[in-house]
């Protein structure tokens, strides 16, 4: 499960995007931190690791719905990459132990 774990003191929140197993304590022992959220600043600030979230949900960890919701926010926020074109490769010809004079 990827879920926020609450961290800060108290009336000041700041949440770290956590993978944890379900049955876990909020702010029990996670196995991964994966993120950050802090709805405090204007606007709020999430910093996420696109790549390890990708591996756990690909693992079958499931989004809690209020993380969801963040990396929505955050996908749609940053630009899609332009896809990249498929470009041949050099025609050049490999060195083989044939072609190369012996010294």
């Amino acid at each position: 499960m990827i879920r926020l774990s609450r961290r800060g003191a108290r009336k000041q929140p700041y949440y770290r995007i956590v993978v944890i197993e379900k049955d876990r304590a909020r702010d029990g022992r996670s196995v991964e931190v994966v993120g950050t959220y802090n709805p405090r600043t204007n606007p709020a600030s999430v910093e996420l690791k696109r790549e390890r979230i990708d591996y756990w949900t690909g693992k079958g960890a499931q989004l809690s719905d209020r993380v969801k919701k963040l990396v929505d926010k955050a996908a749609a926020a940053t630009p899609a990459a332009a896809p990249v074109a498929a470009v041949p490769a050099a025609a050049e010809p490999a060195a083989t132990p044939e072609a190369t004079p012996a010294a």
